[in-house]
C-alpha cells in the first residue's frame, strides 16, 4: 500500500477492512468458488455491522463520510480474499447507494440506503441485457406508465446479486416511440424483489463465483411511481453518475485481487530450489517478479491519482478520461501480474494447491465487465481529442511545438491530403 498517500483516518478505515478480511472463514471462500455458497450474506452483514460500508456517504445516513481515496483503499483490501468479495463490497454500498443518495428522495434514502449500509439489506445494479451490455441506450426492458405505478417487463443478465439482493436498480425504456430521443427514453427504477421479479442463477462462471450472478426476468412487475430514481426519462444522469464509482472501484479491487498472487509467487521463489539455489536468484524469475511489482505500483498510483482528481471535483470530461485510462491500464496490468506469478510458480501454480489459478480465473473478467478495454479506449480517445482542441482545458496558452524543428517551415513537406 502507498501509506504515504493516506491520511491517518484513511489508514484507520483501511485497517478496519483488513480486520474484516481476516474474519472471513477460509471455508466460505472455498465454498463460494465451488458454487456451494451462491451469495455470502454473512460477509455483507458483518461489513455493515462493523460500519465499513459506504466510505464516501454521509455519516448521518450510515456511511463513513470519507472520500474516493478511502473508498479505493477499502475495496482493494476487500478483494484480496477474492475478486467477488471486492465486487460485493462495492456494488450495493458504493454504486447503488451512490445513485440513490445523489438522485433519490429523502424517503428513498431512508428506506433503501440506511438499511443497506447497516448490513440488513442488499442491492444489485441491473444494466446488461441479453442483446448487449455496452449499448446502454439499446435497452429493451420496458416500463409502462399506469399512473401511480409502472409495469415492468424484460430481462437483465450477468447481474451480480441476482440471487441474494433485496432490491435492484433497473434501467428500463419508458418512451417506446421508435424515434424517441435516446437520452430521454430510459428511466431508472428501484425495484423490490417480489411478484413479477424472477431470479435465475444460470451462469457457470470461469471465476468470481459465489456472487449470485444470474438473470433477472421481469413479468408484469409492479413498480410504485415513488420508486422512480430521479426523473422519468432521466436514466442517463443516473448512469453517468455510476460509471465513475463502477470503473474506478473496479480498478482498485483488481489491484487487491492481484496482490496475493504476487505475494505468493515472491514467497515461493525464495524457497523453491533449482540447480542448487533458490529460483529468485535467476533473472528469468526475479525479473518477472520485478515487472509484476512495478505494474502493481503503477496501477495503484493511477488509482489514487484518479481518486484525488474525483475528490477535487475536476471537470467531468477529464475525470471520465482518467477513469477510463485507469480502468484499462489497471485491469490489463493486473492480469499480467497474475500471469507472471503463475509463470514463476511453474506447474504447481496451475493446480489448486495454491490459489493463483483461482486468481487468474477471477481476473480474466476484469477487462470485460463495467466497460471493456475497447470501450475504455474509445472514451479516452474521444475525451483526449476534445481536450486537445479546447484551448481553455490547459489553463495556459498552447505553444506551437511543431515549430521547434529545424525543418518546420520547409516548403512542400507538410502534406495532409
Amino acid at each position: 500500500m502507498f501509506d504515504f498517500l493516506l491520511s491517518p483516518e484513511h489508514q484507520k478505515y483501511r485497517d478496519e477492512v483488513r480486520a474484516l478480511v481476516e474474519w472471513v472463514p477460509r471455508d466460505l471462500i472455498l465454498a463460494m468458488d465451488r458454487d456451494e455458497v451462491r451469495f455470502p450474506r454473512e460477509f455483507l452483514a458483518e461489513a455493515g455491522a462493523r460500519g465499513l460500508l459506504g466510505a464516501r456517504h454521509p455519516a448521518e445516513i450510515g456511511g463513513r463520510g470519507l472520500d474516493w481515496v478511502a473508498s479505493c483503499a477499502a475495496v482493494e483490501e476487500a478483494a484480496t480474499i477474492g475478486y467477488v468479495f471486492g465486487c460485493l463490497f462495492g456494488v450495493g454500498s458504493e454504486l447503488v447507494c451512490d445513485a440513490i443518495i445523489k438522485h433519490g428522495t429523502a424517503e428513498q434514502q431512508e428506506r433503501y440506503v440506511r438499511p443497506l449500509l447497516a448490513g440488513r439489506m442488499f442491492a444489485a445494479e441491473c444494466l446488461t441485457e441479453p442483446r448487449g451490455g455496452s449499448d446502454f441506450f439499446g435497452a429493451t426492458t420496458a416500463a409502462e406508465d399506469r399512473g401511480d405505478h409502472f409495469v415492468l417487463n424484460g430481462q437483465k443478465r450477468f447481474i451480480v446479486g441476482a440471487e441474494g439482493a433485496d432490491y435492484f436498480l433497473v434501467y428500463a425504456r419508458t418512451d417506446l416511440r421508435p424515434d424517441a430521443p435516446s437520452h430521454q427514453a430510459l428511466t431508472c427504477f428501484i425495484v423490490d424483489r417480489g411478484p413479477g421479479v424472477e431470479a435465475s442463477y444460470l451462469y457457470g462462471l470461469l471465476g468470481c463465483r459465489g456472487g449470485g450472478t444470474g438473470r433477472l426476468v421481469f413479468r408484469d412487475a409492479r413498480v410504485p411511481r415513488e420508486n422512480v430514481l430521479g426523473e422519468v426519462g432521466g436514466a442517463y444522469a443516473v448512469y453517468a453518475t455510476m460509471m465513475i464509482p463502477e470503473r474506478l472501484g473496479t480498478s482498485a479491487m483488481t489491484i487487491g485481487a492481484a496482490r496475493p498472487a504476487l505475494e505468493i509467487a515472491t514467497s515461493y521463489s525464495t524457497r523453491r530450489k533449482a540447480f542448487g539455489r533458490t529460483i529468485n536468484r535467476f533473472q528469468g524469475v526475479s525479473f518477472q517478479i520485478a515487472e509484476a511489482a512495478t505494474l502493481l505500483d503503477a496501477s495503484r498510483a493511477m488509482v489514487y491519482a484518479t481518486a484525488r482528481a474525483a475528490d477535487a471535483g475536476i471537470e467531468e470530461g477529464r475525470l471520465r478520461r482518467m477513469v477510463s485510462e485507469t480502468k484499462k491500464f489497471v485491469t490489463e496490468s493486473c492480469q499480467s501480474v497474475a500471469h507472471n506469478s503463475m509463470q514463476v510458480m511453474g506447474g504447481i501454480g496451475y493446480t489448486n494447491v495454491f490459489p493463483i489459478e483461482r486468481i487468474v480465473r477471477d481476473l480474466r473478467l476484469a477487462t470485460i465487465w463495467t466497460g471493456t478495454s475497447e470501450v475504455m479506449s474509445a472514451i479516452t480517445a474521444h475525451e483526449w481529442y476534445r481536450e486537445y482542441f479546447d484551448t481553455t482545458a490547459l489553463g495556459r496558452p498552447r505553444r506551437d511545438y511543431e515549430a521547434d524543428a529545424e525543418g518546420a517551415f520547409a516548403e512542400g513537406e507538410k502534406v495532409y491530403e
